[in-house]
């Protein structure tokens, strides 16, 4: 993230936790520390996540999430 300019944010949550369908109006760059993640993204599918894994979403492109069974702790950064 620091190679790339961006500020990274912690945030995490509880097994199972639902991200309901929505999008940003900024690029997403998210990077899984611990437990897990799956996002359905629109026009790719459902993305699993683990530690390491990263994703980048465009900005505006529609998205949801479920944490996994042991919850997911993550960095999160925008770009403008």
């Amino acid at each position: 993230f620091h190679r790339e300019g961006l500020q990274p944010e912690r945030w995490s949550n509880t097994p199972q936790a639902v991200y309901a369908l929505h999008a940003h109006p900024y690029r997403k760059v998210l990077m899984v520390v611990s437990g897990s993640i799956t996002f359905t993204v629109a026009g790719t599918g459902a993305v699993a996540m683990r530690p390491g894994d990263r994703l980048d979403l465009p900005a505006r492109t529609p998205h949801s999430a479920v944490a996994g069974p042991d919850g997911v702790v993550c960095l999160e950064a925008h770009h403008p």
